[in-house]
């Protein structure tokens, strides 16, 4: 049944899950520290109330994790990521029609809604379309869609700023919404809720014996500590990286003199080499151990923040930003081996749901805590130092994981 056309049509759900990701999460959140600066400056913006706007839409996002499930079963993958997308679309050209604070801090947190409504479903879509030996392999072209939108978003912001005058940032904010509005009618069109719809097979499923054998191997035993550990390495990295990419930009511009285009640049450097990061890592987690990579990831982190808050010559922000981008998708890949590890596959969901959304938590405290004290010391400096003490802290907490399969 899978041999009837050349290209298995899971791998159509594939580059269409891209397309999705770089919508919902790469243009809807990672284009933000790009606008940011022009829009900040055009609405008299103070950093806090900068800070507060990423806040709102991870609020959103989180609390749209919070029913995906439930919107699932009731409309389906393909309705429910078309809908979510259409709702980031709108809420984004609202936002370019926005002057009041209020109304945009509320649009951007519709927006957020939206990502989790089309992130999350999109990515377990895939676990319906391949078997599970091809299920990595398919996620991590998926996931390489934000790296795409941050590799677009650092010169065609700047561009479409320039090209609006004053209110550039308005322009910007409407041509990503019709972007996005276009992608959710791409994925209208070749999104399916699951094989059987197209007379298939899962991609790389090979009968029933493969499941089975797969089954017979016991269950780990993962423990109430073995989640709060996990999760509270998964708070540390949804805290500090969500500061990076909120305000490395804002930095760039308004605290070492860079124009608009050259921190695009920057960005979008973030963006190329962040496509390599999920596929190196997670290779690498599988030969050393995820627990040292993951140790290793947080102490490279450690060191981006640290040379973002340093008084320091130019060329060490490029290596700032070099180690953020290598390791940009990393954590989230190994996060999700290391929950398949720790609980097996019959529980890997539900536990990887409750770490998620302690990791929201952590992307929801970020920018507020950090606009906070970059209000008060009128420099993100102290923010980034933040960063590199609990991506620190991020690494020490790794290295002290038990290994899976042993008693606590």
């Amino acid at each position: 049944m899978s041999s009837r056309t050349p290209i298995h049509y899971g791998w159509h759900i594939v580059w269409t899950g891209t397309f999705c990701i770089f919508a919902s999460l790469g243009l809807a959140r990672f284009s933000l520290g790009m606008i940011l600066p022009a829009m900040g400056q055009g609405l008299a913006l103070s950093y806090s109330e900068m800070g507060l706007i990423g806040t709102a839409n991870f609020t959103g996002y989180l609390f749209a994790v919070l029913f995906c499930g439930a919107l699932v079963d009731r409309l389906g993958y393909r309705r429910l990521i078309t809908l979510a997308l259409f709702l980031i679309g709108t809420t984004l050209i609202l936002i370019g029609q926005s002057s009041s604070f209020a109304a945009i801090l509320l649009l951007y947190g519709l927006t957020g809604m939206g990502s989790g409504a089309a992130n999350v479903p999109m990515v377990s879509l895939i676990s319906h379309w391949f078997d599970k030996s091809q299920r990595g392999r398919a996620t991590g072209f998926v996931v390489i869609g934000s790296g795409f939108a941050i590799l677009l978003s650092g010169k065609l912001i700047p561009l479409l700023n320039r090209l609006g005058g004053a209110e550039g940032w308005r322009l910007s904010w409407l041509v990503l919404g019709a972007v996005i509005l276009a992608i959710a009618l791409l994925c209208l069109a070749i999104l399916r809720n699951n094989p059987a719809e197209k007379g298939l097979l899962p991609y790389g499923e090979q009968g029933e014996g493969q499941e089975k054998r797969g089954d017979q191997f016991a269950e780990p035993e993962i423990t109430a500590r073995d989640i709060g550990h996990l999760g509270g390495l998964y708070f540390l990295f949804g805290y500090t990286y969500v500061i990076y990419a909120t305000f490395i930009v804002t930095t760039l511009i308004k605290e070492h003199g860079f124009s608009e285009a050259a921190a695009g640049n920057f960005w979008s450097l973030v963006g190329l080499l962040s496509l390599l990061s999920g596929p190196v890592f997670g290779t690498l987690s599988d030969k050393i151990g995820r627990q040292k990579t993951l140790a290793l990831v947080f102490i490279i982190q450690t060191i981006s923040y640290l040379l973002a808050a340093l008084t320091l010559p130019r060329p060490f922000l490029f290596l700032s930003i070099g180690c953020f981008g290598i390791v940009a998708w990393s954590i989230p890949s190994i996060m999700a081996a290391l929950v398949g590890d720790y609980a097996g596959p019959r529980k890997a969901a539900r536990i990887f749901g409750i770490v998620t959304f302690i990791f929201a938590l952590g992307q929801i405290a970020g920018p507020a805590v950090a606009g906070i004290l970059a209000e008060q010391s009128q420099s993100f400096r102290s923010s980034f130092l933040m960063a590199a003490a609990f991506a620190s802290a991020g690494a020490l907490l790794a290295l002290a994981l038990r290994r899976p399969g042993r008693k606590a």
